[in-house]
């Protein structure tokens, strides 16, 4: 197993590079702390009934997240899958400001299917909801722009428009998005977000009809060369898990009814349930693929780190690295044993960390390792579960029945 860096040379300042990234990550989850804390209370399509398309880490263009690759208008777009966000958006010409991506910029002028939307109408008064502002329209702007704004200062700020969507063996006519004219933060290489959320704008609930309202996902290991997947559609066929699906509800709150929201019952240690069980059943934990690290309660991740350290002994510390705080030296060791991770959630079910979302490698060399959890702020705040953790797990949301699966999977596919 080797590092991605093995095959793209070794970098100078590989240290920034990795503070950079969880500082990013940081940032994000930050966001979506300011979003809960702020929020205050018809496509036409010619598809198969599922499909499948390949997913991938995205660290090869920079980013922790992970990407699938799409085309708008005729042309290929590689986005990070996101199910804590609902605008769909790439990068589009002319563009006032845009990071640097992998593929070519969003050119409307070369689709014979690009419709700017245009101010009061339904699609554009329902950005409110979808993003929690409304369509920024004037007497001298009849196009509908929209504006995006995230916690660490990233954006994306363009026009609400409608184009072909090609997924695979799906073709979705009048698919709406936004075309981003001026966009930086925190995308890497990629060409912009799906947005997987549970909005009216989402592209799961604008697929609805025909996907009635179920995808999953399968995310590899970033130390792979092969792809995961993430399927559109209720065939459980295109699975390849290895134990039964296990349902639990989603969890409703008016004021987060974007989000998907589960209620963590429990938590265990190399099978050592955590011992103050008062604080479980009382916050609930938002499951996202966009966030990397997974954020406890300091109440539920000071008891957790306690029991890790307690059997994860007599291994050299090392010092911090960023949000993570438990980190080591583990150079010397050829082989060490991890203690297991399980999270347990609202009817019965129990699922088990891949051993791959334990711990963060810092260093290559093995030299500095961090447990890959960390710590919110406030014991008040709303705790995420990020992508590192649902790594080799088939996630299956369906919006329909408000319920989310899972089950094991290798997510590796060559």
């Amino acid at each position: 197993m080797k590092h991605w860096d093995h095959c793209h040379g070794q970098f100078k300042n590989w240290d920034e590079k990795l503070q950079n990234r969880l500082a990013f990550d940081e940032s994000r989850a930050k966001s979506l702390q300011s979003h809960i804390r702020n929020v205050v209370d018809s496509a036409k399509i010619e598809v198969e009934n599922n499909t499948r398309i390949p997913l991938t880490s995205g660290i090869k263009l920079q980013t922790l997240n992970y990407i699938v690759t799409v085309q708008l208008g005729g042309r290929k777009m590689t986005v990070i899958v996101d199910t804590g966000s609902d605008l769909t958006w790439v990068q589009c010409t002319p563009c006032v400001f845009c990071y640097d991506q992998q593929d070519p910029l969003f050119n409307p002028s070369l689709s014979r299917s690009y419709q700017s939307i245009l101010c009061n109408t339904s699609t554009c008064q329902s950005l409110q909801f979808a993003i929690g502002y409304s369509g920024v329209c004037s007497t001298n702007q009849p196009v509908c722009n929209y504006a995006v704004n995230y916690g660490d200062g990233s954006y994306t700020h363009g026009e609400l428009a409608r184009d072909q969507l090609n997924l695979s063996s799906t073709l979705v006519e009048g698919f709406v998005f936004g075309c981003g004219r001026s966009n930086k933060g925190l995308f890497g290489g990629t060409s912009g977000i799906m947005g997987l959320g549970r909005s009216q704008l989402s592209l799961t609930s604008q697929l609805s009809p025909i996907f009635g309202g179920i995808f999953s996902y399968c995310l590899p290991s970033t130390d792979t060369d092969g792809s995961g997947s993430l399927i559109l559609g209720s065939d459980s066929s295109l699975y390849k898990n290895f134990t039964p699906t296990v349902y639990t509800n989603l969890m409703t709150n008016p004021q987060l009814s974007n989000f998907y929201l589960l209620n963590l019952t429990g938590i265990s240690i190399g099978g050592v349930a955590l011992e103050d069980t008062a604080v479980f059943g009382k916050n609930v934990i938002l499951i996202d693929s966009g966030t990397v690290i997974t954020r406890l309660v300091p109440s539920i991740y000071n008891a957790m780190k306690t029991e890790f350290l307690k059997q994860f002994t007599g291994y050299p510390p090392a010092p911090a690295f960023s949000i993570l705080d438990a980190c080591f030296n583990l150079t010397d060791y050829s082989e060490v044993d991890i203690p297991t991770l399980q999270m347990k959630f609202e009817d019965d079910v129990e699922v088990n960390v891949d051993v791959t979302g334990m711990l963060y490698f810092v260093k290559a060399d093995a030299s500095h390792v961090c447990l890959a959890i960390t710590s919110l702020s406030y014991e008040d705040e709303t705790q995420i579960f990020g992508n590192y953790q649902q790594k080799n797990l088939r996630i299956v949301y369906d919006t329909k029945q408000s319920k989310l699966g899972f089950a094991k999977e290798i997510c590796s596919y060559t």
